[in-house]
């Protein structure tokens, strides 16, 4: 005697393939969804985090440098204005 109907086995493979049928539908709208938002996204001329990531240690960069500028021309300026007395006193001699 069969236990299982025809009917049920009909209705569990229905069930299973409307299962992966709606599965693949749900990837299909994420990847249709990303690709508007990426769209959007780059219409409005946003950066990613990379481009972000990049601009910023540039940024650093220059700030570093700009640093270690001014503490040169300090130093010269310094320097300068020590060598300035002794060239007068040479003139005045």
């Amino acid at each position: 005697m069969q236990t299982r109907s025809k009917f049920f086995d009909d209705m569990s493979q229905l069930m299973t393939n409307a299962m992966g049928v709606a599965q693949g539908a749900k990837a299909e709208a994420e990847t249709a969804m990303k690709g508007m938002i990426d769209r959007w996204m780059a219409d409005r001329d946003f950066v990613t985090r990379e481009e972000f990531d990049a601009a910023r240690a540039m940024a650093v960069k220059a700030r570093e440098e700009n640093a270690a500028l001014e503490a040169r021309i300090a130093a010269l300026e310094a320097q300068l204005s020590a060598d300035a007395p002794k060239a007068s006193r040479k003139k005045a001699d």
